[in-house]
């Protein structure tokens, strides 16, 4: 049984991690010695470290949480985490072209920028960001 500075050292977590994802019930309550020190299992380790490698994949923590559910129901099956492994691929995807637009519209702002700082005008404040006609 580890106390909570040991699981934080060992997993790399802020104590205040754990008490939040005791709270959202992301874990069971811990067992507590009687001064009320809170004491984790190697199953609750095994569980906290499942949770750390799945937030590092990118899944929020309701994704999480669904996926301990079905898990802890025996219901997990191959196809199951496919599906949302899949969905979440998507999510990043989607993401990613969203980005990759912003930075196409960004690159023109920081041409127009360039342009301006080699030909300053100390009598203008900086209009880039207004639409050019």
């Amino acid at each position: 049984m580890l106390q909570v500075g040991e699981i934080c050292r060992k997993l790399g977590l802020n104590p205040q991690t754990l008490y939040f994802y005791e709270r959202i019930e992301l874990i069971p309550p811990p067992q507590r010695t009687e001064s009320g020190y809170r004491l984790f299992s190697d199953k609750d380790v095994e569980r906290l470290a499942f949770i750390s490698r799945a937030k590092a994949l990118g899944l929020s923590l309701d994704e999480i949480k669904d996926i301990l559910t079905l898990k802890e129901g025996k219901s997990l099956t191959c196809h199951a985490m496919h599906a949302r492994l899949l969905k979440k691929l998507q999510e990043i995807e989607d993401n990613i072209r969203q980005l990759q637009g912003l930075r196409d519209e960004l690159l023109p702002l920081v041409d127009r920028c360039r342009q301006k700082l080699e030909n300053p005008d100390p009598n203008h404040e900086c209009v880039v960001l207004e639409k050019v006609e």
